[in-house]
């Protein structure tokens, strides 16, 4: 099988990077630099063994496949430009199994630094809406994004959360509070003569800063987070609004209890009839043990809709599953189960068991 993926033209270079990131010392950044440019690159692959059970036979779906095979560079221009490239090639191998199906551009950007208040970001980047889908999918608490952080990204033409547009963001108040706003291409007319989409975030640290791209799920007991925050996403008479509190508290000399609660509300209306008007929860907890270099974590999230005609599709999810890092984020085995369990009694439920293998170096 190895063999076969470095023949393959499109993952030579994937390969190199790897073989070169796992030789060579992980404290050891790849980067080009000279007096005016400072480039570094990344890579990020994830593989998934994945059985999830039907509702309606109760057999199971069996899938070996990469969930994300990342290819990244990014840097800075001068003092004030920097920008940020990522490859994608998604769900690799997954049923309908297609091994030729090709890269995708996911993040493709370019940064104006005006001052510290003021950035102007243009491209294709992260819709700046609520905080699980700004963070990095190399620290979730759990294994990956809640189902309830993505209703929204197929109606509104979103590319894994993301899709084209500008957008200003800026710290202020010694970094601690930090805000994005932007206007959005979101999902086209047969004349694009409809609205555009706009979507807002605004949060304030209590502790650390967090002045990246993307933000951190779990710190690994190396920062003290607090963030509260809100945002909110529109499109035409779609309206979504979020709120969320995040908390990475170090314990112990280097263990970590980590909290997320996230509200997130959807209403597509006329526009995107396919997002019903609902309600939804997301609470996971994590404790990382430094000395095992394990964290046990569990979840629980529920989609409530409004309306008597969608209630039957009102669903819970609970899961639970256990980190081990073998080098922090660069190499962690992960196991999670999960129970889906809708509330209406004609609907039966299901599990799911995933074990993944991450490889990550940014």
């Amino acid at each position: 099988m190895f063999g076969k993926l470095l023949r393959g033209g499109r993952w030579g270079a994937a390969a190199a990077t790897m073989l070169v990131l796992w030789c060579g010392p992980l404290s050891a950044q790849i980067a080009i630099k000279n007096e005016d440019v400072d480039i570094k690159f990344g890579v990020q692959g994830q593989f998934w063994g994945d059985w999830t059970q039907s509702s309606d036979t109760g057999a199971y779906a069996q899938n070996l496949y990469l969930r994300r095979g990342r290819l990244m560079f990014g840097g800075d221009i001068g003092d004030n430009i920097s920008f940020f490239f990522e490859t994608d090639d998604p769900n690799l191998g997954r049923t309908p199994k297609a091994l030729n199906s090709g890269f995708i551009i996911q993040d493709a950007f370019l940064e104006w630094k005006v001052n510290n208040a003021f950035r102007l970001d243009g491209g294709e980047m992260l819709v700046p809406f609520a905080r699980q889908a700004l963070q990095s999918p190399a620290s979730y608490y759990q294994i990956d994004i809640s189902n309830i952080s993505t209703v929204n990204n197929w109606s509104t033409s979103s590319s894994a959360l993301r899709d084209m547009g500008f957008q200003a963001r800026g710290f202020l108040l010694g970094d601690h509070l930090l805000y994005r706003t932007g206007l959005f291409e979101g999902e086209r007319d047969a004349n694009a003569r409809n609205s555009l989409r706009t979507a807002g975030y605004l949060q304030y640290d209590f502790f650390s800063t967090e002045t990246g791209y993307a933000f951190l799920g779990t710190a690994l007991g190396k920062k003290k987070i607090l963030a509260v925050d809100g945002g909110f996403d529109k499109q035409g008479r779609y309206r979504s609004w979020s709120a969320n509190i995040a908390s990475d508290t170090p314990v112990r000399h280097g263990d970590e209890i980590g909290v997320n609660f996230q509200y997130i509300h959807y209403d597509g209306q006329k526009t995107f009839v396919a997002i019903p008007d609902q309600n939804n929860l997301l609470l996971e907890l994590a404790y990382y043990a430094h000395k095992v270099k394990c964290q046990p974590f569990a979840a629980v999230s529920s989609q409530n809709f409004v309306a008597a005609e969608t209630k039957s599709k009102d669903l819970e999810r609970y899961g639970s599953g256990l980190h081990y890092y073998v080098r922090g984020q660069n190499l962690k085995w992960t196991l999670q189960f999960n129970r889906i369990v809708p509330r209406s009694s004609a609907l039966k439920a299901g599990n799911e068991m995933t074990m993944e293998l991450q490889l990550f170096y940014f």
